[in-house]
């Protein structure tokens, strides 16, 4: 098993097309690749479900490692890439469930909204593969 230098995740998986080609099987980075150090790591905003108990948290990031860190929560629901706009978007869409602040309570319908999004996928699995696509395109 190899560790990616992007994610820090995976393990190499043969390229879809045959060439011989590895790839990590969790973000796609190219294996033996190595990021520009001299280059800023590329902005991915995301929304983020957090569950507290029978309550969700609807936030945006563009650094959700530390961002989550720094609240209390039970359980990463998703992530959905977007920024303020999108965060906003879910607030009004999920307005009947708010319980204060970014808070709504763990409805159906939400819980059900956080499931889609992040699918068979984990959330960082997503976000992983969200950022080497940014940086694959800063690249090009």
């Amino acid at each position: 098993m190899t560790t990616c230098v992007l994610c820090g995740m995976g393990e190499s998986v043969a390229d879809a097309a045959g060439t011989g080609v590895r790839a990590c099987a969790v973000c796609g980075w190219i294996v033996g690749d190595v990021p520009d150090a001299d280059l800023p790591r590329p902005r991915v905003d995301v929304v983020y479900y957090l569950r507290w108990e029978g309550r969700i948290k609807i936030g945006t990031s563009a650094q959700p490692r530390r961002r989550l860190a720094a609240i209390r929560h039970e359980e990463l629901l998703a992530f959905e890439q977007g920024d303020r706009v999108v965060e906003h978007a879910r607030h009004v869409q999920f307005a009947h469930l708010r319980e204060g602040g970014e808070w709504f309570r763990a409805d159906a319908e939400l819980v059900k909204h956080a499931a889609a999004l992040a699918g068979a996928t984990p959330p960082w699995h997503s976000h992983a593969r969200w950022v080497a696509d940014a940086l694959r395109r800063n690249v090009s």
